[in-house]
């Protein structure tokens, strides 16, 4: 309700009802109905398979600092999106979210590879910061792409910090059946993320097969983040910040995990996009960067964590 109400002009909660429950002329109507509407339910969803992504991520890595952020897939969506723009001209979604699943792909693997992902549970810190440095090499690869060619900076500037503005009823239509496909696939995982937890050997002693319970995960993983990034940019943290904040309500248990991670990334999501649009008004404030603002601090107190547990261990 928030997300329909707040904007460059704030709407009363009533005048927000009636227009859902009316869809006329009315001004208030037309603002709801074509404009917040559209994107608060794209926050809603995009949110939920960050939040999803992340909870994935860290399960089959077996580390809580892992989310698609931190393993690159996300900077390795944006350069597949910009590469097959300026030398393919790929313009429309669908093609979009194929060269996105396909660069977050060939990222996210480096990266998993180079933090020796396979050969025991990965090292917190070493993954934080080889995925810190790969993502922050990736995105530098992709400001550099979009600043050689002039026709294209405008429409890329805000898109690459993440953003929910501008985003219409179409790329809702696009994006949902996809991301929606891949939420449905990670409920169908949850014993198999369950037996991962307690390790490789205890899962297979189970009868789960190991190797493809995390080539699924994996795939949903790219799925959810490269669709996400086509259509809003690299909105970094929430995939970090929100599987931690849902563990916390209901253990790790992955039936529970799951649905509470989904839930609790659309609400960040939406709440950081309504937030961005108060701070600095008359002018937004572009949700990827209110998400780096909470998610940074956030990241580093991980960090420490995980280094004084290192320490004690």
């Amino acid at each position: 309700m928030l997300g329909l109400a707040i904007g460059n002009r704030a709407l009363p909660l009533a005048d927000v009802l009636g227009a859902l429950a009316e869809h006329d002329d009315s001004d208030a109507a037309i603002i709801v109905w074509e404009q917040r509407l559209p994107r608060t339910l794209l926050g809603v969803i995009i949110g939920a398979a960050l939040g999803v992504g992340g909870a994935l991520a860290q399960g089959i890595t077996r580390n809580p600092l892992a989310d698609p952020a931190l393993l690159g897939v996300s900077a390795g969506a944006a350069l597949g999106i910009v590469t097959g723009t300026m030398l393919l001209g790929v313009t429309t979604l669908p093609p979009q979210i194929a060269l996105a699943s396909l660069g977050a792909a060939l990222v996210g693997g480096t990266v998993l590879a180079l933090a020796g992902f396979g050969k025991g549970p990965t090292s917190s810190v070493s993954l934080a910061l080889i995925g810190l440095a790969f993502s922050s090499l990736v995105i530098s690869i992709v400001s550099v792409l979009v600043l050689l060619d002039a026709q294209t900076l405008d429409e890329y500037r805000y898109w690459l910090v993440g953003a929910l503005v501008a985003r219409g009823t179409p790329t809702l239509l696009t994006i949902a059946p996809v991301l929606l496909a891949g939420l449905l696939v990670t409920a169908l995982m949850v014993r198999g993320l369950d037996a991962l937890a307690l390790g490789d050997d205890v899962a297979s002693g189970l009868g789960v097969r190991v190797g493809r319970v995390r080539l699924v995960a994996g795939a949903c993983v790219i799925l959810l983040t490269a669709t996400a990034v086509a259509a809003a940019g690299p909105i970094g943290f929430v995939g970090l910040v929100v599987p931690h904040a849902a563990r916390a309500i209901t253990g790790p248990r992955h039936a529970w995990l799951l649905p509470y991670a989904a839930v609790l990334g659309a609400t960040l999501l939406v709440a950081a996009d309504v937030l961005g649009r108060v701070v600095v008004r008359p002018a937004e404030l572009q949700v990827g960067v209110v998400t780096a603002l909470v998610g940074a601090p956030l990241v580093l107190i991980l960090l420490r964590r995980s280094r004084i547990a290192g320490a004690t261990l």
